[in-house]
């Protein structure tokens, strides 16, 4: 995906994120497509381009209850997710990412002594800063709703004593081994914040979980407000899939890079999983 081509795609999809909650629920497709100014088909052939499949049904995944949904289909219960994940349509692609965690020692010196390359990089989800250690992706954050400037910011204020180099040719492999299930990762956080990040990875793709079941999953049930901070904490958006962490209610709650990310995300791993899963059914059949 080039970077035009997926900027212009998340752009759509954030569009009919905001007219699907403006119009209020029965929406139809038809009409979704016309407040946006495309026909019913454009605006398919976009959202199949932008999710990689064809799925049967498109407005499910962008309304706001979707996520109330997959809580509702999809909660997974930390001590099963890998079969769960397994064993479904969404199968925990997250676990052939492999990951190192940095020793708290290390952690502490803020990212002294430590080079980390960075890079701009195309995604489904628009531009986003792509950070590497030589151990692997230890940054990823999105730059649609925040800008360049504000997303810089924030991830190298994550290890202010490192030294930051430019290198795409480093950092472009590793987000796309990730984005096809092989990359490697480097968790650079606080022990308390990699056991969480460490909780996340076990979320299958397609399917959701809660801030009190990561609580629990790391053994501390009462700590779910600082769990919500860990999770708002994850430098390695989307590989380190904290956008999957809902409220007990199936609200959003909050997401570092902007709401409307998380919304697509979400759409995005449904719509795969969902067209994984037919096409399971189908072979079956």
């Amino acid at each position: 995906m080039d970077d035009l081509q997926g900027a212009y795609h998340y752009r759509v999809i954030a569009r009919a994120l905001a007219e699907l909650d403006a119009a209020g629920p029965g929406l139809t497709l038809e009409a979704l497509a016309a407040r946006m100014g495309m026909s019913a088909a454009h605006f398919q052939r976009v959202f199949s381009a932008w999710v990689g499949v064809s799925p049967k049904r498109y407005q499910q995944y962008l309304v706001l209850d979707h996520a109330k949904a997959l809580l509702r289909a999809r909660m997974t219960v930390l001590d099963t997710a890998q079969e769960t994940g397994l064993s479904g349509g969404g199968r925990l692609h997250d676990l052939f990412l492999t990951r190192e965690a940095m020793a708290p020692g290390d952690y502490a010196r803020a990212g002294a002594g430590l080079t980390i390359a960075e890079a701009w990089v195309p995604t489904p989800f628009g531009e986003a800063l792509a950070m590497a250690t030589d151990r692997g992706l230890c940054g990823l954050g999105f730059a649609e709703q925040t800008g360049r400037a504000a997303t810089l910011a924030d991830l190298r204020g994550r290890w202010p004593k490192a030294r930051f180099v430019e290198d795409a040719a480093a950092v472009a492999p590793l987000v796309a081994a990730a984005f096809g299930g092989a990359g490697r990762l480097h968790l650079i956080g606080a022990p308390f914040q990699i056991k969480v990040w460490e909780a996340l990875l076990r979320v299958p793709s397609g399917h959701v979980t809660t801030y009190s079941e990561l609580a629990r999953a790391v053994g501390n049930p009462r700590a779910v407000r600082a769990v919500g901070t860990a999770v708002g904490r994850n430098p390695v958006s989307l590989f380190i899939p904290c956008h999957r962490a809902l409220r007990q209610t199936g609200a959003l709650g909050g997401y570092h890079w902007g709401l409307p990310v998380k919304r697509a995300i979400l759409a995005w791993e449904s719509a795969r999983a969902d067209a994984a899963a037919d096409a399971g059914a189908d072979t079956a059949a």
